[in-house]
């Protein structure tokens, strides 16, 4: 009945002429831990203000307030403002309600189009007073009840004045029902108009859409998918909550994820989902996030065994690798062949290789993102692995019910039986183990803030001779909290400390014992804000800072009898700055644009002495003419200036566009290495007053397609980068323990290039990717003095130079059950310097070497096969299982690691050591439960 008098009352009243204005009086009302419209019967009590509107448009949030010498029309401003209830003044007295809608008393601008002024309506009331007022929202109701019952409708925001566009943008987060886990990757497509989006790490999207009526499908592997009816009349946000979809029998189409490879403005983006690293198979059964990664176009390793990824042509210390906002220095076990992130708590990573983000900065190459799962809110949830030389649990668990949790996860090596079964001496007395620990804490304090704190630890040990052990770890932190200032307005503030650190212990039956170590050390504090304009403008600005230090080594005698003399170099200290802002713009329908400035500063900072050389002389201890010293706090030398990141795509049709990006880079921090790859022993140096950092410039151009409506992905992208004050090292350079490093180091000029071809298959029982990448990465070191001049100051290929680079990963589901998987490699072997010749002089026999790497060692070709065979899908079950069975290097090729060359009787012979000559089997039992 109250329905109909609310219904009548419109009828009747809103076509009537406007009253005459006069100014409204005063009103007082005090109420405490009321709802709303309790407030109104309230107020309709103690003045002869009346308001006409229906209670369900309310929920029970009961609120409180003091108002007085405010006028009705003020006081409903601020008592609506975050509901969806709109009010028309229908006289001083008399007030409107409605929700969502706007009540109009004349047609508002635009209603009739852009008509010619002559064919403009002349009769309606007021239109030559017209104001600025959102359009109409229609819907068909016959449309509306034509979806099943079970098809929830949700009405979002509520127009005024600010809503005067057509286009709005819903955001939200998806989650879990049962565990209230935030979803990563889950699509959200819009049926009604062909549009989509996923969500990110943290279970966020954001999608646009049109005003009125959109039908939204939640969809995702393993997932239920769900339909909402959507009426948009303004901005606003909305949370899915969705099922396990354990019995699904259909494939899922990620439909939004495969358009993101046309659609996304910035070219040289990937993301890979910690679960599609389940089915490949690696190394005695590890999932390998990074070696997923090594598998795409643009992205290789030195060989098996090295440490760290080489990202178009770039040096492994130019990728930046960050776990939750914080930087892990080296995210590898075991000299590379195991990721040190523990698989079951890591969600995804993000790679930009191209144009990278302006929130970033402070490598050439490339920024891996890395973050990890929400815990289940709601039960206790676990995972655990069992393989032959790895073990690993993690651990979910509610801490408040419904909105925060805790994830702890361990992971730990077994392999020193492995060592001791091999038919090698040398090697039975061998020890290799390594750990690492994670925790995360997730709380949703409310709809606008989330806070996820993270603390990890890593540890490497090993000892391959009876008479040194080395040892080395990582140490990572962060506090990461999400803000939700408005529909509009989003901020994330982090701070976050970082550690690496190794030791090398010497114990001989000698007096020469000794312990060495390491240690690099950094703090950062970082806010962004992204901020919505309008319809086609996103920006994002903020700040970061970060303070570095570095213990460049010591040396301390072990044990009361060793003759060694202890030495301590002095710290290094440096302080790293930004500002950004950048702007999405999406000029039509097909062109947007991404363009964005960061002013990156560094200065290098005291307490510290720095020798001065003569100029116009080599750097060497005969050249020095001066030592300058600074005291704490105090600036040594100052490097910086403006980064451009721009990118733009032109969308010619909805599946297919070209992209194309310029940035240019700076690194303040630079790896000290003299070996050919990588190992957990290089130390990393500032840049100081003889040192200058790495800066880069890169240009990217790509077409990207999708075939057979998204089945199929084809892209093809080139690169060229040029480097300058890249850092190489003198033959013979001694590293460690250097308190004159300069003297040793040589800086030059690189350039890379290449083109990146990438066919993926995404839907029915066979799936995967083909990658190839043809590229070239040539460095040059140009002096006047031969001492400082490599190759007659010419380029040639860098280290980590392979022209030829192809990846087949492919994985066959036989049933929902049972499934293949294949891993392929090939990459053109690596540079390398051979001895050409010898002579002998003064009795002597001396080698003589080719140009540095003019040779190169044999190509790498490697086949990996792998079955996996799940438990049954029943739901209900106290736990799932799954075996993992894989053979590695399936071929058993010898694929060298490094080439050494020995003289013996006059002659000089080259010998190869390998990592894995051998197939390698490998059986691994899952459970969650």
């Amino acid at each position: 009945m109250q329905r109909q008098l609310y219904i009548a009352f419109l009828l009747v009243c809103i076509p009537c002429s406007l009253w005459a204005q006069e100014t409204p009086e005063p009103i007082q009302i005090q109420y405490e831990a009321l709802t709303i419209p309790e407030i109104l019967q309230k107020l309709q009590r103690e003045s002869d203000v009346q308001f006409y509107y229906l209670p369900n448009w309310f929920g029970d949030e009961k609120v409180s307030g003091s108002f007085s010498d405010i006028t009705p029309e003020e006081f409903l401003s601020e008592l609506l403002q975050d509901t969806p209830v709109t009010f028309y003044p229908y006289s001083e007295k008399i007030f409107v309600l409605s929700r969502n809608k706007q009540i109009y008393d004349a047609l508002p601008n635009g209603f009739f189009g852009s008509l010619p002024d002559s064919l403009q309506p002349t009769g309606v009331a007021a239109a030559t007073d017209q104001q600025q007022v959102p359009l109409p929202v229609f819907i068909n109701q016959e449309e509306l009840a034509s979806r099943p019952a079970q098809v929830e409708t949700v009405r979002i925001g509520k127009q005024d004045r600010s809503a005067l566009g057509s286009i709005f943008t819903l955001s939200g987060y998806v989650r879990e029902r049962e565990s209230g886990r935030s979803i990563a990757d889950m699509v959200i497509l819009d049926k009604t108009n062909g549009n989509g989006t996923t969500t990110n790490e943290s279970g966020y999207y954001e999608i646009r859409l049109p005003a009125g009526l959109s039908v939204l499908q939640a969809r995702s592997v393993g997932k239920e998918s769900t339909l909402k009816q959507m009426i948009i009349y303004n901005d606003g946000s909305f949370d899915w909550y969705v099922e396990e979809g354990v019995e699904q029998l259909e494939e899922v189409v990620v439909q939004a994820e495969q358009e993101r490879n046309v659609k996304a403005v910035i070219s040289g983006t990937e993301v890979i989902n910690a679960e599609e690293s389940k089915d490949i198979p690696l190394v005695l059964g590890e999932r390998n996030i990074l070696d997923v990664a090594a598998s795409l176009p643009g992205i290789s390793r030195a060989g098996e065994g090295a440490v760290g990824l080489n990202v178009r042509g770039g040096r492994t210390d130019q990728n930046m690798f960050l776990l939750n906002q914080a930087v892990v220095y080296n995210p590898t076990h075991f000299f590379g062949i195991f990721q040190a992130l523990n698989p079951f708590i890591t969600q995804q990573v993000e790679i930009f290789k191209g144009v990278i983000p302006v929130e970033f900065g402070g490598r050439l190459s490339s920024v891996f993102d890395i973050s990890t799962v929400d815990g289940n809110t709601e039960e206790i949830k676990g995972e655990g692995s069992v393989g032959p030389v790895t073990a690993n649990l993690a651990l979910e668990v509610p801490v408040r019910k419904g909105k925060s949790s805790l994830v702890v996860g361990g992971r730990g090596a077994y392999s020193d039986w492995i060592l001791r079964a091999l038919d090698d001496e040398d090697l039975n007395n061998s020890t290799a183990s390594f750990y690492d620990v994670i925790a995360t804490y997730t709380d949703r304090l409310n709809e606008n803030n989330r806070i996820k704190a993270t603390g990890y630890y890593s540890n490497d040990r090993f000892s391959l001779t009876a008479d040194s052990t080395f040892s080395y770890s990582n140490r990572a932190a962060s506090v990461v909290w999400n803000h939700k200032f408005s529909e509009r307005n989003n901020a994330t503030f982090s701070l976050s400390n970082s550690r690496y650190a190794f030791d090398i212990v010497y114990d001989a039956e000698s007096n020469t014992d000794f312990t060495l170590g390491y240690a690099v050390d950094e703090t950062e504090f970082r806010a962004f804000n992204r901020f919505r304009i309008n319809d086609r403008h996103r920006l994002t600005f903020g700040l970061a800072g970060k303070l570095y230090n570095i213990r460049p080594g010591t040396l301390e005698p072990d044990g009361t009898e060793s003759d060694v003399v202890g030495q301590d170099l002095p710290k290094e200290q440096g302080v790293e700055g930004g500002v950004f802002i950048a702007d999405d713009w999406d000029v039509t329908d097909r062109l947007s644009v991404s363009a964005g400035v960061r002013l990156s500063v560094f200065a290098a900072t005291g307490p510290s002495e720095q020798n001065v050389y003569a100029p116009g002389q080599p750097r060497n201890a005969g050249t020095v003419i001066d030592t300058l010293t600074f005291g704490s706090g105090e600036t040594i030398k100052t490097y910086g200036g403006p980064e451009v990141r721009f990118s733009t795509r032109y969308l010619f049709t909805p599946d297919f566009s070209i992209k194309a990006g310029f940035s240019n880079m700076y690194q303040y921090i630079h790896t000290l290495s003299n070996t050919t790859t990588v190992s957990p022993i290089d130390t990393w140096k500032l840049s100081d007053l003889n040192i200058r950092p790495q800066t880069s410039r890169q240009v990217t151009l790509g077409m990207f397609r999708n075939l057979e409506e998204g089945a199929f992905e084809v892209s093809v992208e080139g690169f060229y980068k040029w480097s300058e004050d890249v850092l190489d090292f003198k033959t013979g350079a001694q590293i460690l323990l250097n308190d004159a490093i300069e003297t040793e180091v040589i800086q030059g000029d690189g350039r890379a290039y290449g083109v990146e071809f990438l066919f993926k298959k995404t839907q029915g029982k066979l799936n995967g990717w083909l990658g190839y990448t043809y590229s070239r990465s040539l460095i040059r070191f140009d002096s006047p003095f031969p001492e400082e001049r490599v190759n007659n100051g010419e380029f040639f290929p860098s280290n980590y130079d392979r022209p030829h680079d192809v990846s087949l990963i492919a994985n066959y589901k036989f049933t929902r059950r049972y499934s293949a998987s294949l891993n392929f490699a090939y990459q053109t072997g690596r540079p390398i310097t051979y001895p050409v010749g010898q002579f002998n002089f003064n009795n002597s026999d001396y080698v003589f070497y080719s140009d540095r790497n003019a040779f190169r060692i044999p190509d790498y070709i490697r086949l990996d096969l792998g079955v996996n065979i799940e438990g049954n899908h029943k739901k209900n079950k106290l736990a799932h299982s799954f075996w993992t069975i894989s053979v590695y290097n399936v071929l058993g090729r010898n694929n060298p690691y490094s080439l050494f060359f020995v003289s013996e009787n006059g002659e000089v012979k080259a010998l190869q050591s390998s990592i894995f000559a051998i197939p390698i089997p490998s059986i691994t039992y899952n459970i969650k439960f």
